[in-house]
């Protein structure tokens, strides 16, 4: 019964041991399995080394793996960006200037980022510091301060030239800061006063002129109304003068036609009547002096003759007109 009992409890303890091996088995078996299974973002990539050596880069996705000999770096290809931090660079004319900016940057190729660089971040750092030093120096401060897409643009350029080859595209360069020495910026704001101030005076200036030349436009044109309208004035004037003097003249020949025509038919005797009634007006008048005309020694003659005429008449018999 001993015997048999021993050789229960030994057979009971290599099933449970045969138990533990198996499930050891089955977690080491899920633990490889869960280490070979790797879930890549759509937004990130691995670097895969076998033993050491490069085998490229996978993703996005499921990959299968070897943990034992296989190991993954994982990169971020989403755009991201450094921040520099204040600089002090030294301008073409000497002066000093606290610059601070901005490195936007995205991995373009996730082997050469692990491979060529060590450290990106301080590489990119230290290699945009001294070529803004580079190009800031060639620089005036004017000029600095009004040029900040052209250094961007150059920042840019030449990061990018250097990153091309760990595989890293440099997209952008901002310059946020450009703070240059107390007394320049003291000297800056008077000379900002002073050029508002000047271009406001030239703007009033420009203001006054042109005031004055509207008003010297609109004199000119007053003037030049004013003397259409008296010209247009005198026309009229002048053509009714005229008419006027048409009609007067146009009147004075007809009333002489009248005249001219009522005089053919007037005889000599009337025209001696119309002398004396003249003679009678002079006499009446309080004057000493007359004036006679040449033609009053014929009109004498014509009168003589008149009166011998009217006395021959007188001195004739009436005849009898009745028949014998």
């Amino acid at each position: 019964m001993l015997f048999s009992s021993i050789i229960l409890q030994a057979s009971d303890i290599t099933f449970y041991v045969d138990l533990a091996i198996v499930l050891l088995a089955i977690i080491i078996a899920l633990a490889i399995v869960a280490a070979s299974l790797k879930i890549i973002r759509e937004y990130e990539r691995v670097v895969q080394f076998q033993f050491g050596r490069l085998k490229g880069s996978k993703g996005p996705g499921i990959i299968l793996i070897f943990p034992v000999i296989n190991r993954l770096v994982k990169v971020d290809l989403r755009e991201r960006y450094l921040e520099v931090p204040h600089q002090t660079a030294i301008t073409k004319d000497n002066a000093p200037v606290d610059i601070d900016f901005l490195i936007y940057y995205k991995v373009v190729d996730a082997s050469a980022s692990i491979v060529q660089v060590q450290n990106f971040t301080g590489a990119s750092v230290g290699l945009a510091t001294t070529t803004l030093r580079a190009v800031v120096g060639d620089i005036p401060l004017d000029e600095l301060l009004s040029k900040r897409e052209q250094i961007n643009t150059i920042l840019r350029t030449r990061l990018d030239e250097v990153t091309e080859r760990w595989g890293i595209k440099v997209t952008n360069v901002e310059i946020r800061e450009i703070r240059p020495p107390k007394d320049v910026q003291d000297a800056m704001v008077k000379q900002m006063t002073a050029e508002r101030s000047r271009r406001a005076l030239v703007t009033e200036s420009d203001g006054i002129r042109e005031s004055s030349v509207l008003k010297a436009e609109g004199a000119k044109n007053a003037a030049i109304l004013q003397a259409e309208g008296q010209r247009q004035s005198a026309i009229l004037v002048a053509e009714g003068n005229k008419q006027s003097q048409i009609l007067v003249a146009d009147g004075y020949a007809q009333a002489l036609g009248l005249i001219f025509g009522a005089a053919k038919n007037i005889d000599a005797k009337t025209m001696a009547l119309q002398y004396l009634d003249m003679l009678k007006a002079l006499g009446a008048s309080p004057a000493t002096k007359f004036i006679f005309p040449m033609e009053f020694t014929s009109l004498v003659t014509r009168l003589k003759g008149f009166v011998e005429e009217s006395s021959e008449d007188k001195g004739r018999p009436e005849e009898d007109p009745s028949p014998h």
